[in-house]
């Protein structure tokens, strides 16, 4: 068992965004991604059958998609397959929690 508290291991980063491994096994990875205003992590996706969540921990922004955006704050929860195009772009300072099931 192991604690992490994404408040004070997470960090931001001024030009690209932070990145945090928070757990990765065979089974799952869970990533914290922080944002300043204006930053993304761009639209991509994965050759590959499983599923991720990103889970908005704190701010507001857009989660993204190739037919459009949809607004993401704290709270939301978004859910698709790993090989459905995705991305997120924060409008406020926003963290990020991703969550991918099987492991890539």
């Amino acid at each position: 068992m192991r604690k992490t508290n994404l408040f004070e291991a997470g960090t931001f980063k001024e030009k690209g965004f932070g990145k945090l491994l928070v757990h990765d096994s065979p089974y799952f990875k869970i990533i914290n991604f922080n944002f300043e205003p204006g930053q993304e992590l761009p639209i991509h996706s994965h050759d590959l059958e499983g599923q991720l969540s990103i889970a908005v921990i704190e701010g507001e922004g857009e989660f993204l998609a190739e037919g459009g955006t949809m607004p993401a704050r704290a709270g939301d929860v978004l859910v698709s397959d790993i090989a459905e195009p995705h991305g997120v772009r924060a409008a406020t300072r926003m963290r990020v929690l991703v969550t991918i099931a099987p492991p890539i």
